[in-house]
């Protein structure tokens, strides 16, 4: 019988699962698989930290759809990927973390760089694993990969011990996967669809509210033939943009505490909602109380726990989202012409409160002679033609990319949606390029955020990773800030940034171009240098401080209770 080493079978399943590219960090009790993965077919990228590690397999995921996968060692290793399993989990991005650990004959004894990372992670993950034999190895990754990617994915950890790996057996790789206790529904129920197609048809100033899982079932051109077909406006949450075309005449935006004001207003005064693939999370729904108070609720998610879970609704339908849209087009047929006159009313009703209120900013430079942020943005939009992959740090500068970037294709817009992880953006950023490498990819980073993770510049160098980093560089961190500036009577209090450090320079030290635009003129300049350059760039944009996020709805308030324009500062 031939046998091969656990370490060996690792790599074996690896490929079983077609995966092509492993992010992480080395360490002892990994030491036997990297010893076979350097001769191996498989791609590994050596971030320079375990964080940075995860959400580079997120990026790397968001941009393909297929599961991104880290490797790193026991301890501080496994602990150091705490934050972006968490992250991962709550956007529904499917990441496995295989996670070294002493040997088992150590476990319990507080061995050097001993952790029980399965029960540190246990609440943040979908599910983990301790390995605790050799012959069971194949069967729990097989399971690992399986769980990750279907139904509503999420992030796995398996935790491998030393002498797992090191010890040998028959590798069998199981077909397929069958558990009793996880048994994803994905086909819609008859019954339930043709409730949600007679509320269509009778709706007179229906809404569609886009999530996340739009984009994750591949549900995009589904719902673009529904929207045009009844001729239904359409919102995204933050996950969610890209999942319907952001130039589409029916797309209203983004809606939620930073949404634009048609977009709110529509959700508020709709008489029937679609949901799919959303959750209404609190950052959308505002004072749930009084959120759509007016409509009929339709949910379509893959997740049964997220049916019910914030929101009462009036119809439930559990399913994979481009199955449920499948079927409702089904049910509705050719052509339909309900609500005609009504839901052209409708449409003229948004058109009214976009003309009211549009989304806009004073043009210009701040008094001090400062960029405006938003400039910045459209800049970068016209710059790449609206066709770059956006990947964001967490603050006002992501806010901003969401308002004013238009994402016409699922994929295209990756940030951090849930756990709103500062540092996230550069490292996602080199997981889309491993992954995507003909694609215009620009990290967009505040000053504070940029600083979390920026010594993954080294990774982007030594891969010849042409990432492009936009730093909307106000001083400050913006939008505790910006909170500060409205409810805490602009007592900035750990907020200041000050100078920082000079980020061309740093950019030379990790031996890649930096760039700074202090005037309007000078960021296009500089954006359009960036983008012809071959390698990575970091770009430099020194904007207002004074400049916040709006529309705003505070805390505790209903969605259409939003603050609308900037107040006066000193």
């Amino acid at each position: 019988m031939t046998t091969l080493s656990g370490a060996e079978i690792l790599i074996e399943c690896w490929k079983k699962e077609g995966v092509e590219v492993i992010f992480g960090y080395p360490g002892a009790a990994t030491i036997d698989i990297h010893h076979h993965l350097a001769t191996s077919s498989l791609k590994f990228v050596l971030c320079r930290h375990e964080q940075a590690a995860v959400h580079a397999a997120e990026g790397y995921s968001r941009s393909t759809g297929r599961p991104g996968v880290v490797l790193v060692t026991s301890g501080p290793g496994a602990t150091n990927t705490v934050t972006g399993l968490a992250g991962a989990n709550m956007d529904s991005v499917p990441v496995i973390v295989f996670s070294g650990q002493v040997s088992r004959m150590l476990i319990g004894n507080d061995a050097f760089q001993e952790v029980d990372i399965v029960g540190v992670t246990r609440g943040i993950t979908k599910h983990n694993y301790l390995v605790f034999s050799t012959q069971e190895l194949a069967q729990t990754i097989k399971e690992a990969f399986y769980v990750a990617t279907s139904g509503r994915p999420g992030s796995v950890l398996v935790d491998l011990p030393k002498d797992v790996l090191s010890g040998r057996t028959e590798f069998i790789y199981p077909k397929k996967v069958f558990l009793r206790s996880y048994q994803p529904h994905l086909t819609p129920h008859p019954k339930q669809v043709s409730k949600v197609v007679s509320l269509l048809k009778k709706a007179k100033r229906p809404v569609i509210y886009a999530g996340g899982g739009v984009i994750a079932a591949g549900a995009g051109e589904n719902l673009l033939t529904l929207a045009e077909l009844l001729a239904i406006p359409v919102t995204a949450t933050l996950m969610g943009l890209g999942g319907f075309p952001g130039t589409h005449p029916l797309f209203l935006g983004m809606l939620g505490m930073h949404g634009i004001y048609r977009a709110n207003m529509a959700v508020q005064k709709a008489d029937l909602i679609l949901a799919v693939g959303a959750r209404f999370d609190d950052r959308v729904t505002g004072l749930l109380t009084q959120f759509a108070k007016e409509a009929d609720i339709i949910h379509i998610d893959v997740d049964t726990t997220s049916i019910h879970k914030n929101l009462e609704v009036d119809v439930p339908l559990v399913a994979d989202a481009r199955q449920a849209l499948t079927a409702i087009l089904e049910g509705l047929g050719p052509a339909p012409d309900y609500q005609k006159d009504s839901r052209a009313q409708w449409r003229e009703l948004i058109e009214e409160w976009n003309r009211i209120c549009p989304l806009a900013y004073e043009p210009g430079t701040d008094v001090d002679g400062l960029i405006k942020p938003q400039r910045v943005i459209e800049a970068l939009y016209k710059a790449t033609h609206g066709k770059a992959v956006i990947v964001t740090d967490v603050g006002q500068h992501q806010m901003w990319a969401a308002q004013y970037y238009l994402y016409d294709q699922p994929r295209q817009f990756i940030t951090s949606g849930g756990l709103g992880v500062m540092g996230f953006g550069l490292p996602a950023a080199l997981g889309v390029l491993v992954a995507r490498p003909e694609a215009t990819v620009i990290n967009i980073a505040g000053d504070g955020s940029i600083l979390m993770n920026i010594q993954e510049l080294a990774t982007c160098a030594q891969e010849g990773l042409p990432v492009k980093v936009a730093i909307l560089n106000n001083g400050a961190l913006g939008m505790v800030r910006q909170w500060q500036d409205l409810f805490y009577g602009r007592r900035y209090a750990a907020t200041t940034l000050g100078p920082g450090p000079d980020f061309s320079q740093l950019a030379a030290a990790f031996g890649i171009k930096g760039l700074v635009a202090r005037t309007e003129a000078e960021t296009e300049a500089i954006i359009s240098e960036a983008l012809a350059d071959p390698g990575p760039v970091i770009m430099d944009f020194k904007v207002s401080p004074r400049e916040n996020v709006f529309p705003m709805v505070p805390a505790g308030r209903a969605i259409d209770e939003m603050i609308l324009r900037p107040l006066e500062l000193p």
